[in-house]
């Protein structure tokens, strides 16, 4: 005990106090859910890359070009507003970013403006946006717009900085939210921290849980923002959306045979569009469950909707990945089915049909206390809580680069236990 205690003081002596460091680069003391004190932290450095206007508001310019929003390129791209669609992510944070660090009480990172200062890097490439600039409208080969030729030259411009190159991108964050954004590029960028919302698309040796973070979609509906009950709800469970999907979402046109005859279900075949959206917006605020079937990947937009909606999220989704489940336990407020049980022709509606006032209330006000974590707009939101989560993976990221470095040979034919796979036991916990 003795010889640890001398140790420990030896050590707690050459470490940087919080009172060494400069004033912006500490987090403040904040109250955690039980009305504690926090204690102060050193916040994690983060360096903004200057990228060139391609990658960023140049994609905002092509994307209103495509859908006539503006006729030409503009003087000053900088005043175009980003369009509103489902991966908003990659605007809120670089956004937060841009903002002075006084604006930015209580986030887990500071913005350094040298990277020789730095903990981590943000690449700010607006990739899920690039990735619909085009979408469902013909571009004749070498014309328009390419998203491939931004992934390409993102990724070119990328290997010609210094910082990239040192830890072999280890250290940098990338935004990638579309499960199919940056496809062309994955395999060159999989070192780095990737913000994704889940994993369908992805190898497991180019994203996991150990270095990657789960971020939730932007909510596409309206924040309910009446009082909990069920009065109004006269709905039992309610969906609307594409019916048809590839893989997994292949469950949808299965769920709509066995729940389309049901009186007290309303589920409707509706794509993207204004109209859609009030539409949407309407049922999930008039239902008591909503639907969360998987789509071409596990998860989907719908499910923060529902729960902005405090419409109880019956989710039949057997891979899904959750945003911040460190600090939210979905089931509080969230039903899971296996896929299978949910075919079976009565089985869903005669189990939400047994689920009391009383119970139903519980699950609204435990929505009701997370909204804000799926709401980009809040201060102390969506936004927050990505950075959180990212400053929790720098001393992993820290191992791995000097890990990486001190390495001479390594036999390439075993695992890379650098990148742990998720959902590999095949257990079903669900209903």
């Amino acid at each position: 005990i003795a010889i640890y205690v001398i140790l420990n003081a030896s050590v707690s002596r050459s470490l940087p106090s919080s009172s060494d460091l400069p004033r912006q680069l500490i987090r403040e003391e904040e109250d955690d859910d039980q009305g504690r004190r926090a204690p102060v932290q050193p916040k994690v450095r983060v360096y903004m890359y200057n990228l060139p206007t391609r990658f960023t508001y140049g994609v905002i310019e092509q994307h209103s070009i495509t859908r006539g929003g503006i006729k030409k390129p503009v003087d000053d791209v900088t005043a175009l507003k980003y369009p509103g669609h489902q991966h908003m992510h990659e605007w809120y944070l670089f956004s937060d970013l841009n903002r002075p660090e006084v604006d930015r009480s209580g986030s887990p990172i500071a913005r350094v403006l040298d990277p020789a200062d730095a903990d981590l890097f943000y690449v700010p490439v607006f990739s899920s946006l690039s990735l619909i600039v085009n979408a469902g409208r013909p571009v004749e080969p070498g014309s328009g717009y390419s998203d491939e030729k931004m992934q390409e030259g993102l990724m070119e411009w990328l290997e010609g900085q210094e910082w990239w190159r040192r830890n072999g991108g280890r250290d940098h964050m990338i935004p990638a939210g579309d499960p199919n954004a940056l496809y062309r590029i994955l395999d060159r960028v999989k070192n780095a921290v990737l913000l994704v919302a889940d994993f369908g698309r992805l190898r497991p040796d180019q994203g996991s849980f150990v270095k990657d973070v789960v971020i939730p979609y932007s909510h596409r509906v309206n924040i309910f923002n009446g009082e909990i009950g069920v009065e109004a709800r006269n709905t039992l469970l309610f969906f609307m959306g594409n019916r048809y999907r590839k893989d997994g979402g292949k469950v949808r046109d299965l769920l709509f045979q066995v729940l389309e005859k049901e009186g007290d279900v309303t589920i409707k075949h509706g794509t993207q569009s204004r109209e859609n959206r009030r539409a949407a917006t309407k049922g999930m605020h008039t239902s008591k469950f909503c639907l969360n079937p998987a789509g071409d990947t596990p998860s989907a937009c719908r499910l923060f909707d529902s729960i902005v909606s405090l419409c109880v999220p019956v989710v039949v989704s057997d891979s899904i990945e959750l945003p911040f489940e460190d600090v939210i336990d979905y089931r509080k407020f969230s039903i899971f089915v296996e896929a299978n049980a949910a075919l079976q022709p009565g089985f869903l509606v005669k189990m939400l049909r047994k689920i009391k006032t009383k119970k139903i209330l519980e699950y609204q006000r435990e929505m009701r206390s997370v909204t804000r974590y799926f709401d980009y707009d809040n201060p102390n939101g969506a936004v927050k809580e990505i950075w959180r989560q990212v400053s929790q993976k720098l001393p992993l990221i820290k191992l791995m680069s000097n890990r990486d470095r001190r390495l001479v040979l390594r036999n390439v034919t075993e695992p890379n236990c650098s990148c742990l796979c998720t959902n590999q036991t095949g257990l079903i916990t669900s209903i």
